[in-house]
């Protein structure tokens, strides 16, 4: 897993998923990638624990570059390349 700066990282949307539970923050990235473009990044902030296996594996089921995550204020930062 890729450690990243928060504001090192360019992003093309930001989704606040902070206080949702699994699986809802996952189910959500995938709602708002179905209407970005390929090549496109979403930034997710989340706050519950299972994120952190969820959303690398969400990824990789799904075809999507998982370009890594970073600590951000109370809550952790994915960062995922529309395929």
């Amino acid at each position: 897993m890729t450690e990243l700066p928060p504001q090192m990282m360019h992003h093309d949307e930001d989704l606040d998923a902070i206080g949702l539970l699994c699986p809802l923050p996952v189910l959500k990235a995938r709602k708002r990638l179905k209407g970005m473009e390929s090549g496109q990044v979403l930034r997710l902030q989340a706050t519950d624990p299972a994120a952190v296996i969820d959303v690398p594996h969400f990824c990789t089921e799904q075809g999507h570059e998982f370009l890594g995550q970073a600590e951000g204020d109370g809550a952790m930062l994915y960062f995922i390349r529309r395929k």
